[in-house]
C-alpha cells in the first residue's frame, strides 16, 4: 500500500497550508481510494456553493483518474439542515448514477463564516486509472 498526499494544480487550492486536498491510497493490484479534503465554494446562495464545490470536486478527482461515478461515500455539513432539499437537488444534478453511501450533518459554523456548506468525499478508483 502507498500512500500520497496531494494538492493538484488542476483543482482549487487548500484554504490554508495545514493540509492537503487529496490522499491517495494505492492497493497492490493497481486500484486506489481517494480521501477528498472538505471542500467549500463561494456563492449567495446554497445552491452557488454547492454547484462551486461539486465542480471543485470534479477537478480534484480527474487530477486522480476518478469522476464523481467513482465517489463511494459522501458527507455533508450543512449550517441550516432546513435547506436540505435545496442542496439535495444540485447534488442530484452531479450525483446521477447509483448513489454513494451518505451523510448530512447540521453544524453552526463552518471553517469560513460566509460558508454553508461543506463537503468531503471518499472515492473508489479502479485499477488502471
Amino acid at each position: 500500500m502507498k500512500v500520497t498526499l496531494d494538492n493538484p494544480s488542476a483543482g482549487p487550492q487548500p484554504a490554508s497550508p495545514y493540509y492537503s486536498q487529496v490522499a491517495r491510497v494505492e492497493h497492490a493490484d493497481g486500484s486506489a481510494l481517494l480521501f477528498v479534503s472538505g471542500q467549500i465554494a463561494e456563492g449567495d446562495t446554497l445552491a452557488e456553493q454547492t454547484r462551486g464545490i461539486f465542480e471543485g470536486l470534479t477537478a480534484l478527482l480527474a487530477a486522480h483518474g476518478a469522476t464523481l461515478a467513482d465517489v463511494i461515500n459522501i458527507r455533508t455539513y450543512l449550517t441550516d439542515i432546513g435547506e436540505l432539499q435545496q442542496y439535495g437537488a444540485v447534488r442530484q444534478e452531479f450525483l446521477t448514477g447509483t448513489p454513494p453511501t451518505s451523510m448530512t450533518f447540521e453544524a453552526s459554523r463552518l471553517f469560513r463564516p460566509e460558508a454553508r456548506i461543506e463537503i468531503e468525499v471518499v472515492a473508489a478508483v479502479p485499477a488502471g486509472r
